[in-house]
Formats: structure tokens, sequence, C-alpha cells
């Protein structure tokens, strides 16, 4: 492919990022970016070029030994529920910018402990982009069919314009604001798209090679298993390749939390917690897919291309050598993704550190404090952006002196073994508050200038003078200083090796120096804010234990030259109001010194912050006795709040209830007088009706008609049967409430009630011409007392034909069976209830005001008997809400 088409290619591609990045920015609210699989695909930054392309080499090398470094961060994810949660949440709370800032505020904001952990980070990720580097610059001399190789000027190599492509693009992406703790929507969104890209074209890459190229897995596993070294790729060496395994394994596991790229998007890009619920299974899953056609395309390459091939480019070589070169410029494009990600978030991270832990505080402090806000601003973006030009062309000029010769892979576990030397002090420093500044400053420097020694040293010395001596006979030709056999461990890969030496000597210099010198009382405060994660909201407002003079006019001006006077002032203004404070108060207390603190760490870093709030107030060393009665204090401070917040949450709680009730109370009396109203005119009227009529027939003198007489007796029938029904129904209701009335339980056939409720009342149907539908047909039995359940049905289907239109009226009789209940459902097209009255439906006054007539019928117990019934049974009836026509009633009946 030309050289200069492929650039051109790549500059589309650019465009396209920066117009994702753009989108994303503009519309930062939505829930297009803000959604847990964009976060979760942001996390796959892991993945770099190292996954993409120095996976298949190792497992061409040494088949399943690349499993180790995904096995780890599969053990890791679901520990963020707990782990990374915390970290979330202090790193929300106290604006934190990076992983030098956090490990750094644990231990009171030590400022050389940030400079420690920066220098550490640019020592361990220099290598990782350069290993990015190598791969784009090998990659594209395999796609344009040149010589890849060490040019004599830098103006000649085509990696040099890559990198500065790469450190444009990063500064443009990374420089955007000046408070280094906000949210990169553009580039997590951008990020999250590369991940799915590169995932999307390798696994392409991955079914044309196993599908296409051969006849599927099993015919590259009977091919590849006559080969000669078939053995060592699918199984360990013994008990020493399984330790070698586990190592690798916990190296992994300390990298998914520490490398700085990982914990940017994972910690400082998070805008939810509940997005990790998420994340721990989704992860997971990206991981697997990445890797399931890793061992097929290795194996394929291995069958396939000459023994000269670069096993780490077999995904690109394959399709270039059967000559499908847009599938091999699909993997160009995956891997390019790869390397974009990673090299952004990374230089993004990188440049918070270099200039809020090593540049602001050690020497532009003074300029800072003399400038105008917006010359501050403009100066804290020229840092970051020189920073991130100057960390990528230290990866370039690595990568020219030492990454050639090396493979992805190993520089890829280099990285890794430098960066697990945090891992000490940010993992026991969050589970012990004994741990100190002093202890975690000496772990860092012994564990890495173990690793420098057991792996570093060797290739460093070996690249320049071409001499492998020191290697072979160690320090001085002392067989026990070998840097890859240390004290006769020789069984370990050099990274395993590195890591078990430079750990064990961490962990143990943390430990020791903690226990034998106690650390400040700064050190304790913070220490125990981290510790205690039960108590870790009540905490954050006391998390400075502090005591001297300070004035708010001085504080407010060191903030003005950061932030600006709008933005101090409401910062101030909000501060003022949560704490109750007056707005013209004079001298600082603990909480607003700690607050401005805060405020400050986002643009210039906890170290600086603490440095120029201590410049502007008159600090005092407190005593050990002092800290304790200060702490003491405020715990019983704090419980006493805590009393009289749960005595007014419950008095809060409380009156609502009495108000409920007591709302409760006038409906219900309210419905009271309507029902006796209601049931008097009901009494009075079938009464009045029949002493009329005994009345005429009384003063009948034999004249009057016989049909005239029939009518008069009927209408007393009917009145006397009207006053059975209501009194009978308040006697029905009055034994059900009072638990006297016995059901009848038999088994019976569902279908034959339905029949029969629709029989009662079809008459009644009829005379408004309104349709009866018996929907289900299907024969069930089950026990019930059939005369109260044909009460409930009849009832149900009366209020329908009522309230149902005549001539149009559609009434659906239905039912369907649960696991362990039978449901009966009631459907109607009338006129339905309104959502306001359907929590008073079943009490034992209501009448609905929906009805068709003026007056509402009934004496309003219907409804209230069928639920008593139907509990009687066991059973729930309800009426189903949001029913745009008519309305919908169902019940269920338990099988036993």
């Amino acid at each position: 492919m030309n050289n200069y088409f492929l650039i051109i290619i790549i500059l589309c591609y650019l465009a396209v990022l920066f117009y994702i990045a753009f989108i994303a920015e503009k519309n930062a609210k939505s829930k297009w970016v803000n959604n847990p699989y964009i976060y979760t695909l942001s996390l796959a930054v892991y993945c770099s070029a190292w996954t993409y392309y120095g996976s298949i080499g190792t497992a061409a090398s040494s088949g399943v030994g690349f499993l180790p470094i995904y096995l780890g961060p599969a053990i890791a994810v679901p520990l963020w529920i707990i782990v990374l949660r915390k970290i979330i949440r202090i790193s929300k709370q106290h604006k934190v910018s990076s992983i030098a800032d956090f490990i750094s505020l644990r231990y009171a904001n030590n400022r050389f402990l940030g400079a420690l952990i920066t220098v550490l980070c640019i020592t361990a990720t220099v290598p990782y982009i350069s290993l990015q580097l190598k791969a784009v610059a090998e990659s594209f001399a395999i796609m344009t069919n040149e010589t890849h190789g060490i040019t004599a000027s830098i103006f000649d190599d085509s990696t040099f314009y890559i990198a500065l492509i790469l450190a444009i693009f990063a500064t443009f992406f990374g420089t955007q604001a000046t408070d280094a703790s906000e949210k990169h929507k553009g580039i997590v969104t951008t990020v999250a798209f590369e991940s799915l890209l590169k995932l999307t074209f390798f696994l392409i890459i991955g079914a044309y090679v196993t599908y296409y190229l051969f006849d599927g897995t099993q015919d590259i596993y009977d091919k590849v298993s006559i080969t000669p070294d078939f053995n060592n790729l699918v199984k360990l060496s013994g008990l020493e390749g399984g330790i070698d395994w586990g190592f690798m394994i916990l190296l992994s596991f300390t990298a998914i939390f520490l490398l700085p790229r990982q914990f940017q998007v994972s910690v400082l890009e998070n805008t939810r917690e509940k997005h990790l619920k998420k994340a721990i299974w989704l992860f997971p899953l990206y991981l697997l897919l990445f890797n399931v056609f890793v061992i097929f395309i290795a194996w394929a390459g291995k069958l396939t291309l000459e023994e000269t091939a670069n096993p780490e480019y077999y995904a690109l070589l394959l399709p270039l050598n059967s000559n499908h070169t847009f599938l091999a410029l699909l993997v160009f494009l995956g891997g390019l993704s790869a390397v974009i990600s990673m090299v952004v978030v990374s230089t993004l991270a990188l440049s918070k550190m270099i200039s809020n832990n090593l540049i602001i505080p050690y020497g532009f402090l003074e300029k800072f404090i003399k400038a105008k806000p917006e010359e501050n601003a403009i100066y804290i973006k020229n840092i970051r952006r020189i920073s991130i030009f100057t960390v990528i062309i230290l990866a370039y000029f690595f990568y020219n002196n030492f990454s050639i010769e090396l493979s992805l892979y190993s520089i890829g576990l280099i990285s890794f073994v430098i960066v697990a030397q945090l891992a000490p002090s940010f993992f026991i420093g969050l589970y012990w508050n004994r741990g100190s500044s002093l202890a975690s400053i000496l772990g860092i420097i012994l564990g890495f200038l173990i690793s420098a020694y057991t792996l570093i040293l060797p290739f460093t010395i070996e690249a320049f003078t071409g001499s492998s001596e020191f290697t072979e006979f160690g320090l001085f030709g002392i067989s026990a200083l070998k840097p890859y056999a240390l004290f006769g461990i020789d069984f370990l890969s050099p990274p395993a090796h590195a890591f078990f030496w430079s750990l064990t000597a961490n962990i143990l210099c943390y430990l020791i120096i903690s226990l034998a010198f106690k650390g400040h009382y700064r050190e304790r405060n913070y220490a125990e804010m981290f510790v205690d994660s039960k108590n870790y909201s009540s905490l954050q407002d006391s998390a400075l234990v502090w005591k001297g003079e300070a004035y708010v006019a001085d504080i407010k001006n060191v903030l003005t030259k950061f932030l600006g006077e709008a933005r101090t002032q409401r910062a101030l203004q909000i501060f003022f109001r949560k704490y109750d404070i007056p707005s013209d108060t004079q001298m600082a207390d603990a909480r607003l010194i700690n607050f401005s603190e805060k405020l400050l760490t986002g643009s210039i870093g906890g170290a600086s912050a603490k440095i120029l709030i201590a410049g502007v107030v008159k600090e005092q060393e407190i005593s050990l006795p002092e800290v304790l009665k200060i702490l003491e204090e405020s715990k019983e401070t704090i419980i006493s709040n805590k009393a009289l917040q749960d005595k007014s949450s419950e008095l809060t709680l409380l009156t609502a209830k009495l108000k409920d009730a007591n709302e409760e109370l006038i409906v219900k009396d309210k419905q009271k007088d309507e029902f006796l109203d209601t049931v008097a005119h009901e009494l009075k009227t079938p009464i009045t009706g029949i002493r009329a009529a005994s009345e005429l027939l009384m003063d009948d003198d034999d004249e009057m008609p016989v049909e005239m007489r029939q009518t008069f007796l009927k209408n007393i029938v009917d009145d006397s049967d009207r006053l059975s029904r209501l009194i009978n129904n308040i006697l029905d209701f009055e034994k059900l409430s009072t638990g006297r009335e016995q059901l009848n339980l038999k088994k019976r056939n569902i279908q034959d009630t339905l029949k029969k409720a629709i029989g009662n009342t079809q008459h009644i149907a009829a005379k408004k011409e309104i349709e009866i539908v018996n929907k289900n047909r299907f024969h069930f039995e089950l026990p019930y007392d059939e005369d109260r359940i044909l009460q409930v049905l009849t009832n149900l289907l009366s209020n329908s034909i009522k309230f149902c239109e005549p001539k149009k009226g559609v009434i659906t009789l239905d039912y369907k069976l649960g696991n362990d209940c039978i449901e009966v459902f009631v459907k109607d097209n009338g006129k339905g209830i309104p959502d306001e009255d359907i929590n008073y439906i079943f009490d034992k006054f209501y009448q609905s005001k929906n009805q068709n007539t003026i007056k509402p019928q009934g004496s309003g117990l219907g409804l209230a008997i069928s639920k008593q019934i139907i509990e009687k049974h066991h059973g729930r009836i309800w009426v189903e809400k949001g029913s745009k026509v008519g309305t919908t009633f169902g019940f269920k009946l338990p099988f036993n």
C-alpha cells in the first residue's frame, strides 16, 4: 500500500476522532455520553498495542503464557465494588486529579511523595508509550512494504512524525481545562469508540484466520499439534511455571489499579458509582472476547508464515500474505486505535502529575502568586502541553535507543513492574492507618532500585555495550547478585523475578518503618479518613485536625489567584451556607482550611494547595494529647449530631404519618357520612314503596282491577328483595371484617363458576344491550368457596354493566395460570376509574364519582366485600392503573 495513501487514511481517522470528541463535549450531559457502557469501554484502554499485537507474539512463542496479563484484571474486577468505589468517593470529595495526588493525599499531601510517584510513573509510562510508537512504526512499515530500522536522522524517521502527530493530538485533547479534576467527556467517549473498534476488527481478523484460511479451531489445533514444540505451547513447566504464572497474575492485578491511565478512566472519569455494577461483568467479557482468537492467530501464523516473520504482527501478515489488503487495513486501524487511546489517556494523566506534583510545587508557586488568575490559567495549560510533548519525545528517544531491540511484551512488563512499586502505599494505606509517608517513600525507592537492578539495568548495559557479562555473572562476578537469578532464585521469568524481589523488599520496608516511626498528626488524621469507610462521610468535614490562626480575607486572596473572583465568591457562599456561618466572618476555622485546599487541588494539586494555604495561615504544632482531645470532641459532636438527626428524622416521619392519618380520617369520615346518607336513602326508598302499595291495597274496596293489584304486589316483593339485599350486604361485610365468616372450601371448576356469574348478570346486560365475553374456555379445578367467589364475580360484572355505555359496552371475562395461583380478570370498555380514586376503590365507604348516573347507585360495600372475600381466600384483588380505555379488575386465588 502506498505510504501517502495510508497517511491520508490515518489523518482522516484522526479527524473522525476529533469530531466524536467534539460532539461528546457538546452533549456532555446526554445519556449517550453518560452511561455504563461508555464507562466500561473506556476501561479497555488497558488493551493497548501490547494486547493487540504483543499477545499474539507471546502466544506464538510460549502458548498460553499470554493469559496471566488478563487473568489478573479479571480477578481484580469483582473487588471494584468494594475497593474502587471507596477510591472513587475519596477522589471526588477531595478533587483528586491523579494517582500521585491520591496517594500523597493519604499521607497528608506530602509534597516529596507526590513528586516521587510522578517520577516513578513517568519512568513506567515512557517505555509503554515507546511500545506504542514501535507498534505503529512497525505496522506502518509492514503495510507500506518498507524496511523498518534505525535512521541516520530523526527527520528521516517516519516514527518521529508519528510521535509528533500523537503529541499534537494528545495536547489538543488533554489541555482544555485548568481544573484537572474535571471530567473529560470527549476523551472518554473517543476512547470507548476506539475500544469498540479495535475489538470488532480483532474479532473480524480472528474469524477470518480461523474460519476462512483454516477450517475452524479444530483444524488449526490438529495441524499445530504435530509440530515439535507443541507441548510447550499448551502446558506449564511444572510447579515453577505455576509460580511464575502466579506472580504474573499478581503483577497484572496491581496494574489494573495503578497504571496512571487506568486510574484516570476508572476513578477520575467515573460520573456515577452505579456504573461499576455494569463494569464488573462487561469488562471481563471484553477481555475474554479480545483473547478468544489470540492463540489461533498465533498458531495459524506459525503454520502459514516463514520463521523469519515477526509473530507479533501475524494479524497483519496473514491477510497480506493472502492479498486481502482491506482486512490488513482494518487490523492496522484497530492497532492504531489501541495506540491513540493509550497515548492520549496516559499523557493526559502524566501532564497533570508533572504540573501539579513537580513543576508547580517545586519552583512556580511564587510566580503564580504574583500573577493574575487569567495568566495562571494560561501557565497551567502551557505546562501541561509542554509536559505532553516532553513525555512523547522522551518515549521516542527510548524507542530509538532500546525498544527496537525489545519485544512489545517485554517493554510492557517493564512498565508493569515499575508501577507495581506503588502497591504497598496504595493498597495497605487504604486499610491500615499506621502507614506513614516516610515508610511509603523509602519503600517505593527501595522497590524501584531493586526492579531497576534486576530488570532495567541488564538490558540497558547490553544495549550500550553489547556485552551480557553482567547478566551472566552478576555484579563484581558474584553469582548471588545475578540480576535474573538474585540469591539463587533462577526459575522465574525476568519480569516475575524482578516483581517478586522488588515488591517483597518494598512491603517489608513499608511495614517496618511504619511500625518503628509514627507519622505526623496530619498523616494519622488523613489515614483515619481513608481507612474508616463506614464513617467516611462524617469524617470528610473534620478531615483536618488544625490549630492556629487564619483570616478569611487572606484565604480568599489565594483562591482568587487560581479560581477567579466570581468562582471564589460562589464557593465561599456555598461553604458559609452549608455550615451556617455568617458571611462576614473574619477568622477561618479548620473546615475552611480543608475546604480551600480541596478547591485548589484540582488546579495545582494537593501538595501545592497545602503549601499555598500554609503560607497565609499561622499553624501551631499540636501535641498528641491535644489531637486525641480534638478527635474525641469531634467524635462526641458527631455522635450527638447523629442522635439529633435520627430524632429529627423520626419526628419528621411521625409528623408525616400523623398528617396522612388525619387526612385519611377526614376522607373516611366524609365517606362514612355519605355512606350513612346513602344507606338511609336506600332503606327509606323500598320501605316507602312498600308502605304506599300496602295502603292502596288496604283501601281497596274490591273495585281495583286484578292487573293493578298484581302490579302493587310485585312492587312490594321487589322492594322487599332490595331491602333484603342491602341488609345482607351490611351483615356480610360485618361477618367478614370480624372474621366470623367461615369459607366452604371445595375443589371447583373455575369455568363453571364463570358461566354461572355470566348467567346471573346476563339479563341486566341484555337490557342495556351489553355483550359479555368468556375469553378463556379452558377448564381448571382449584379449592374455593363457590358462593363467595360467585358473589365477587357478580359484583364486578354488575359494576362493569353499570359503567358501560348502552349498546356499545363489551365486558370480557378471562383468566390465566401462574406458578402457584390463578388470576381472573374482568375487563370493560366503560368510563374507567380516575387515578386519584384508585387508592380508595376498595374502601368500605367508597363510591366512584365517575358513574353514568347523577347520584351514585348502591351502598358502596360491593368492592369492600369482594376484597374481604378474596383476602379470606389468601388471595389479592386489584384494579389496573393507567388503562386508557375502561377498567380492568383482577384477583388471585392460590392453588392450595
